[in-house]
Parts: C-alpha cells; sequence; structure tokens
C-alpha cells in the first residue's frame, strides 16, 4: 500500500472497502428512514442518515491519517464546486414562476396541444416536453407541469397515460441533459473540470441515439393502437385561453433565453434575464 507523509501525518489512500462502508451506510439508513417513516421520512429522517454517513465517511477518513481540518477544507471545496449549480436552481424556480405568469409555458402548451394526433401523441409527447425542457432547464418542472396536463389529455383521447407518462420523462430528461440552464448538467461540468458546451457535445453521444430509439418505439405503439374516444381538444384550448396569456408575444422570454445561450453566456446570467424578462412581460 502506497504511504505518504504529510504534515507529521501518515496519509494511507482508501481501499475499496473504506470508499464503500460510507456508501453502503448511507443506502441503509435511508433505507431504514423510508421504512420506518414513510412519506415523512423527508422531513427529517433522511437528513439525518445524510449526517450519520457524513460522520461515518470522516471516521474513515481519521482512520485514513486525514486531520478533520483537511476534511473541512475538502468539505467547502465541495460545496463551492455545487455553489453554481446552487444558484441555478434557485434562477430557475424564479424563470418558471414568471414564465407561468406571462403565459409563456402556456403558449408553449397551446401551440403543442394544437398538433396532437392520436397515433402519434407518444412522439409528439416527447417532442414537447423535450423542447420545454431545453428552454428551462428544469425536467422536473416540466413533469410537474406540463407532464401532468399531457397524462390528463392522453386519459380523454382513450390512449394509455401510464405509456404518456414514459414519454413525459424520456422528453424532459432529454432536454434537461441538454440544456445549458440545467443546474445538474452546469454541476456535472463543473464537477469534473470541463466547459459546459464541451459536457453538452459529450453527452450528445449518448442521448441523441437514446431518443431516437425511444421516438421509434413511442411512435411504433402510438401507430399499432386505436384510440378510444375521438379527438377533440376544442374545449381544453378554450380553457388555456381563457386562464393564461397565449400568443407570440409570450414567447420574448424565451427568445432572449435561447439568444443569451447561444452567445454562451453564463447560464445564470441567463435564466435570471429570462427570469426578469417574463416578470416584464406578466407586468405588462
Amino acid at each position: 500500500m502506497n504511504e505518504e507523509k504529510e504534515a507529521g501525518r501518515k496519509i494511507t489512500p482508501p481501499t475499496l472497502t473504506d470508499a464503500l462502508i460510507p456508501i453502503i451506510s448511507l443506502i441503509v439508513l435511508l433505507a431504514g428512514a423510508i421504512y420506518l417513516y414513510g412519506d415523512d421520512a423527508t422531513s427529517g429522517p433522511t437528513q439525518v442518515a445524510l449526517m450519520l454517513s457524513t460522520m461515518i465517511a470522516a471516521l474513515v477518513g481519521l482512520k485514513n491519517g486525514h486531520s478533520l481540518e483537511d476534511m473541512g477544507h475538502a468539505a467547502v471545496e465541495g460545496v463551492s464546486t455545487a455553489m453554481g449549480a446552487i444558484f441555478i436552481l434557485l434562477a430557475v424556480g424564479a424563470l418558471v414562476g414568471t414564465w407561468m405568469m406571462s403565459g409563456a409555458i402556456a403558449t408553449l402548451v397551446h401551440w403543442g396541444v394544437q398538433f396532437l394526433n392520436p397515433n402519434w401523441y407518444y412522439v409528439a409527447t416527447v417532442i414537447i416536453c423535450a423542447i420545454l425542457a431545453l428552454s428551462i432547464g428544469s425536467s422536473w418542472t416540466v413533469v410537474g407541469t406540463l407532464g401532468v396536463g399531457l397524462i390528463g389529455i392522453a386519459e380523454a383521447l382513450g390512449v394509455s397515460p401510464e405509456i404518456t407518462a414514459g414519454a413525459v420523462i424520456s422528453g424532459a430528461y432529454f432536454g434537461d441533459k441538454m440544456s445549458p440552464l440545467s443546474e445538474t448538467t452546469n454541476l456535472a461540468a463543473a464537477v469534473a473540470g470541463t466547459k459546459l458546451y464541451t459536457h453538452i457535445r459529450g453527452m450528445m453521444w449518448t442521448a441523441v441515439p437514446s431518443i431516437l430509439i425511444s421516438l421509434v418505439i413511442f411512435g411504433f405503439i402510438g401507430l399499432r393502437q386505436v384510440p378510444q374516444v375521438p379527438l377533440d381538444l376544442t374545449e381544453v384550448l378554450r380553457i388555456m385561453e381563457s386562464v393564461y396569456n397565449t400568443g407570440l408575444l409570450t414567447m420574448i422570454p424565451l427568445l432572449v433565453v435561447l439568444i443569451m445561450s447561444l452567445k454562451k453566456v453564463p447560464a445564470y446570467s441567463s435564466i435570471m434575464a429570462g427570469a426578469l424578462t417574463g416578470g416584464l412581460m406578466a407586468v405588462i
């Protein structure tokens, strides 16, 4: 075993067992918290599990010769690396809120719904969710807003809501991974020490073939199914128009974000500009 001496201490490289102990401990503790507390686990027990697993990792570090001070500095560096993603996550919340108030998201949904066809419903769902996730950089937001609506429309059309849910997730996660506004994409690039757009280009080698295969499968399933009810989205569109502002002007915030992204402006600045523009459009 290679050993080196630093500041009078022997620093021993971690073994595979050392590396697995904190991970296995975390899995066991999280599983126990969920088993004991169910849905209430996120209200405290999971945080306790995370803290306990951190303490176990610290004990492993002490065993290998690291001091608490060194591990504290390493923890600060780790958090510093993630700060960019944290700020982006906060900015995305503002972006989604102002875009919903301004009608930008509603307009995207409105346009997408007009092109829906039962035979191509799953394919259209993937594409619509991918475009929206690419625009805002948040797969969870797409799934929780547009995704829920598309599943409701699927039930109204007589197509499978379960398969629709799969299409929603496929499109949302693809758009999220390819979006320069995504906090996870930015975090992965920061941790890997590479440029954001270099990271995105690297992911395209696996993400693009995956989404193409998904589109083929969803298209095949859609062509073989027979919808149980006739396609009539007139009422859905009417309700959307009565509740939200829809129109070309509501796309200005999206245009701002796209232009800034193409200019390779930092993601946080692009998102905040889009959020401020969306807020201005909502007020107007």
